[in-house]
């Protein structure tokens, strides 16, 4: 039988990192100090660029944020509207940097991603994170309160929140918002046993998209620790401007070596 050929094997080996790098943006960035990783999973119509919390952390914490087609740096792919086929294609590429202690930390469509990584994580036996921060978004299994991804673009932009961005540009934005919704507003969760991983739940308290029994019912799914934080006074997109907050929320549970 024919010997590999090393010269092959070491493309494939380059090709996955490349690839893993367009969906994990950070990857390697603290190569030579990382001790932990942190996974975050942004909103619906954000990109990797949206969460800013690698400064706030410190440099034992490589944090890689989930890059989905469809938006920035992968503006020219299409967009994912199956939360299934987001995972699928996802937990790959983080299933092969669980060498290091990990955690997740997703936000509104995020938590949903997050979560489901997570749980197809443990269906292909791999090493799983130490905590789930999951951020803005009720418990899988309650039902949606306001579903827009039918709306008109007239009456989708009317409930849009791109914070500050220019009419043009939100117009440019519709599809790829129009897609997120499709893809959190059509999951259909399925019954599974509760995630042995700790959950802390967080929000705004003033975020009218969620209340805190939606929240609570997040207890549901797992079997370890879980716990409820609100950050006072803050709206849904609560994470844009306190990142210092959030990353000290995190590393008090996750905390960093050195």
């Amino acid at each position: 039988m024919d010997r590999p050929d090393p010269t092959l094997r070491a493309s494939v080996t380059m090709t996955a990192a490349g690839l893993a790098a367009v969906w994990l943006r950070g990857l390697g960035s603290r190569e030579r100090t990382a001790e932990r990783r942190l996974f975050v999973f942004p909103h619906a119509g954000a990109g990797a660029s949206a969460y800013r919390l690698a400064p706030y952390l410190p440099d034992t914490v490589e944090v890689c944020t989930v890059q989905l087609p469809g938006r920035e740096t992968r503006f020219a792919e299409p967009a994912l509207t199956s939360l299934d086929e987001a995972v699928a294609a996802l937990a790959p590429h983080i299933a092969d940097h669980t060498d290091l202690p990990y955690a997740f930390f997703g936000h509104s469509m995020g938590s949903l991603i997050a979560f489901e990584t997570a749980r197809r994580l443990r269906a292909l036996g791999m090493c799983l994170p130490d905590r789930l921060f999951l951020s803005g978004m009720r418990a899988p299994g309650l039902p949606d309160r306001d579903p827009r991804h039918t709306l008109s673009d007239e009456k989708l932009l009317a409930t849009a929140e791109f914070g500050g961005v220019d009419a043009e540009l939100q117009e440019l934005l519709l599809p790829l918002l129009r897609a997120d919704l499709t893809l959190c507003e059509t999951y259909q969760h399925r019954a599974e046993a509760p995630l042995p991983c700790p959950l802390t739940v967080l929000a705004g308290s003033d975020d009218d998209s969620v209340d805190g029994t939606e929240l609570a019912d997040w207890h549901k799914h797992t079997s370890a620790d879980f716990a409820l934080h609100l950050f006072p006074g803050a709206p849904h997109l609560y994470v844009r401007g306190a990142e210092r907050q959030l990353a000290e929320t995190i590393t008090r549970t996750f905390p960093a070596r050195g």
